[in-house]
């Protein structure tokens, strides 16, 4: 999977963009520059997937559709196809613009590259690619037809609250339609898809660069720069797919803008290439992109004046272009379109909301500069690196407002309207939006201060050889180009990864029990709802959450105790699934355990098992008193019931408060942070010899050794939960103990190149379970006579349980 996502994927997208690329460039007169015959491509495949998923029943031919697209473009193309590869072979520009292409796809995938595992970025940092990965799923497999959802469940609930609402979905069909011609799962082919779109973004930006006037290596150089600034990369390592897709179409944008006006000529046909791009990138980003299209419109009809008066003394009309435009722009981008007064409303939404999200504080404007030596786009960097910083920032600025002046100065009107355009875009939005506007607005001006600062560097190339300054362009290009690389480098570095056999357990069960939900799930873990979609989950602590168990819900985010169901409610589950965990409550007595991995239970219903009169969730932590033993009997004789009971061995936990540590490491509120390298340590004792099971509950990216009396029993990292709040145990250790006092220690090395290395590692919790605990059942059923034998037992659950049923429970397990 690793190989067929990161390698083979991108491999497929690249041909199926540049067929479908020399189909248009064929419709449209053979005029597109080489550079722009994929990013077309995309677009149009982008607006084929539109609309064959707006017809619902012809969703799920969407892959088919584009692979027959592809195919045709080849054949169609095949001249221009075979000029394009000769000209490869014989190296030079096309060479190193396929190379740049490479490259820049290598930077954007390197953390999962470079992990070896399939994967995605910047886990937990932003979650809404969870929702694409679903929206893609559907889609294809539905298409824009909603009627059946389950919306009393969360999976249900997510898709309705997005899909059918005008939410911009033009990245998601073509990824989806992509993704299920190669059958790879969502989850693990996402990241590789959003690398493969900010890598089209090289094509434009370089056609660009060489309008600066650029060439060879400088121009290789430059055009890398403009695709992956400090910010873009960050939002690519979250998967912003909607943000990574419309900043390839502006980059389109402005690199016919600036080309030549061979195109305009064209007339009607010439047009397409523009619209195209207009098109998906408010399919992608929705009706917001309109104000940059509606830019590069006018910097085209104003820059290009002469050439459209010239057309129209020709013949006698512009219209048939214009028509040409409008036609392609709304039948490409039919469901926004179709959508529109909805669409409207989530852009007027998305414009005035005062909910910044993940963004806890506005984006700072200086961050589009292309530097920022920080390993997250939320954090500024500080001390030396922040200096570093703002030094590299000026410099660009000033090599910016160098290069615009130098273009002015040769006339280059086209390309200075689009760059000042973008600009002012930019400085409109800042002042009428709100966070997120702003954010967005950051990220897709970003390249255009990193092309005017290589505008720069070729005014001052020129100006340093007459006075004798060779090497202040060097330099120059150096700082530009060292701090955006340096900036991703670090990022890389930080970013955690998500974890890939938690997900492919998920998938295991969403294949084993398809079909067979609803089902409450009591994780959290916002992509569960793609990875568990065919089992209709449903979790009171997702943002969509089922109306039946609300009073179960804790908030967002929160953990999920099932004793605070209503018991009718419960019972319209048959299926429950739970995390592997000591401190997890486990259902009623009427389920049973079906399945136990290595992360997630599997709980089923019994058939005709009653709902418990009363369920209580005690964690075992201290003995249960008489007077709540004989309460509880009470109820059960008045309702002819039993008592049934759960019970496991007491856990042995340590006092994080009390742990020796290194400096720098320390206890805050609830979890002990482990930022860099260090050690802690403590000792603890077990009554009896036997082999014990080491949980450690937190978050643990970078890798770190785990030692008990000097000894090492593991090596933990890459484990992450779902929920940074309340991080569930990383896999158990199984260890050998002795009776009596030992010592457990915890060390993280230095520096590593490892992916998300240098992100922080804590704990919430450090605790001892005897061998086999978790899926282990102890259900005790006692009559309400004997009720006093459980006075000052261990218990973790009990409940009263009709008579009819309390003897139907069958104790049963099964494992992976």
């Amino acid at each position: 999977m690793y190989l067929l996502t990161v390698v083979l994927y991108p491999i497929a997208l690249a041909l199926l963009c540049t067929g479908a690329g020399l189909l248009l460039d064929r419709a449209s007169g053979s005029i597109l520059p080489a550079a722009l015959i994929p990013l077309v491509g995309m677009a149009a495949l982008i607006g084929i997937t539109q609309l064959s998923t707006w017809i619902a029943w012809l969703a799920p031919a969407s892959p088919g559709i584009v692979a027959v697209v592809a195919v045709a473009g080849f054949v169609a193309g095949r001249i221009r196809a075979a000029r394009l590869l000769a000209a490869l072979r014989t190296g030079g520009s096309a060479a190193i613009q396929v190379s740049i292409v490479v490259l820049a796809y290598l930077i954007a995938i390197a953390p999962v590259l470079a992990g070896g595992r399939p994967s995605f970025s910047s886990y937990m940092i932003l979650t809404d690619s969870s929702i694409h990965m679903v929206g893609a799923d559907y889609l294809i497999t539905h298409g824009f037809s909603f009627a059946h959802l389950d919306l009393s469940n969360s999976y249900g609930q997510l898709v309705n609250s997005y899909f059918p609402t005008g939410y911009p979905t033009g990245a998601d069909t073509l990824f989806g339609a992509s993704a299920f011609l190669l059958g790879l799962p969502m989850i693990w082919a996402f990241q590789p898809f959003n690398a493969f779109v900010l890598a089209m973004a090289v094509g434009p930006a370089w056609l660009l660069v060489r309008r600066v006037g650029l060439n060879g290596f400088w121009a290789a150089l430059a055009a890398l720069t403009v695709t992956v600034p400090a910010l873009v990369y960050a939002y690519e390592l979250i998967a912003s797919v909607k943000e990574i897709v419309a900043l390839a179409m502006l980059l389109g944008l402005g690199a016919l803008i600036a080309a030549d006006t061979r195109w305009l000529a064209r007339g009607a046909r010439g047009a397409i290439p523009f619209a195209l791009l207009c098109a998906a990138g408010i399919s992608a980003l929705g009706l917001g992109f309109g104000a940059w299209a509606a830019m590069a419109l006018l910097v085209l009809a104003l820059a290009h004046r002469a050439a459209i008066r010239d057309l129209a003394r020709t013949s006698r009309q512009v219209v048939a272009p214009l028509a040409a435009m409008a036609f392609t722009l709304v039948l490409f981008a039919l469901p926004t379109w179709a959508q529109a007064s909805k669409a409207f409303k989530v852009t007027q939404t998305i414009a005035s909301t005062s909910d910044p999200g993940n963004l806890q504080q506005p984006l700072r404007p200086v961050q589009m500069v292309g530097t920022w030596l920080s390993g997250n786009y939320l954090i500024p960097p500080h001390g030396l690196a922040a200096t570093v910083t703002y030094v590299l920032v000026v410099v660009t600025l000033l090599a910016g407002v160098i290069g615009v002046a130098h273009l002015v100065y040769r006339k280059q009107i086209p390309l200075v309207g689009w760059l000042t355009g973008s600009l002012v875009v930019w400085l409109a939005l800042t002042a009428y939006g709100t966070t997120w506007v702003d954010a967005k607005a950051l990220v897709l001006t970003a390249p255009v201060l990193i092309l005017a600062a290589w505008a720069g560097v070729f005014a001052v190339r020129g100006a340093g050889t007459r006075i004798g300054m060779r090497m202040l362009a060097p330099a120059l290009a150096a700082t530009i180009a060292g701090g955006v690389l340096l900036s991703d480098a670090i990022q890389y570095h930080d970013m955690p990864l998500a974890p890939t056999a938690r997900y492919d357990e998920m998938a295991f069960l969403n294949t084993r029990f398809a079909g067979r939900g609803p089902t409450l799930f009591t994780d959290f873990d916002e992509y569960s709802l793609y990875e568990m979609r065919s089992m209709d989950i449903g979790g009171p602590d997702f943002l969509n959450m089922p109306p039946a168990l609300l009073q179960t819900s804790k908030g967002h985010g929160h953990t999920v105790d099932l004793e605070l169901a209503r018991p009718a409610a419960l019972a319209r589950y048959p299926l429950v699934v739970t995390r592997v965990s000591p401190m997890a409550f486990r259902p009623p007595a009427a389920y049973r355990l079906l399945w136990q991995g290595t992360y997630y239970e599997v709980w089923g219903r019994i058939h005709g098992a009653q709902p418990s009169i009363v369920a209580l969730g005690l964690h075992g932590s201290q003995t249960v008193g008489c007077r709540l033993i004989g309460h509880l009997a009470g109820i059960a004789r008045a309702h002819h019931a039993q008592l049934v009971t759960d019970s496991h061995p007491q856990v042995i936990q340590l006092n994080l408060r009390r742990l020796h540590h290194s400096a720098g490491w320390y206890f805050h509120k609830v979890e002990f942070s482990m930022d860099g390298e260090g050690r802690l340590w403590s000792s603890f004792s077990v009554p009896r010899a036997g082999v014990y099971q080491l949980w450690l509950q937190g978050e643990a990216m970078p890798t770190m050794r785990v030692k008990i009396d000097d000894r090492q029993v593991a090596s933990v990292g890459g484990q992450i939960s779902g929920n940074g709040d309340s991080p569930d145990p990383l896999t158990p250790i199984r260890v050998r103990l002795g009776a009596g006092r030992h010592t457990l220690s915890i060390v993280r090395s230095g520096f590593s190149l490892a992916p998300g290395a240098g992100s922080e590692a804590y704990l919430q919790a450090i605790y001892f379970t005897p061998a086999g605990f978790g899926g282990q059942q102890h259900l005790q059923t006692v009559s309400p006579a004997h009720w006093r034998s459980l006075c000052g037992a261990h218990l973790d659950w009990i409940e009263v349980v009709p008579s009819s049923s309390g003897s139907r429970h069958p104790l049963r397990r099964q494992r992976a």
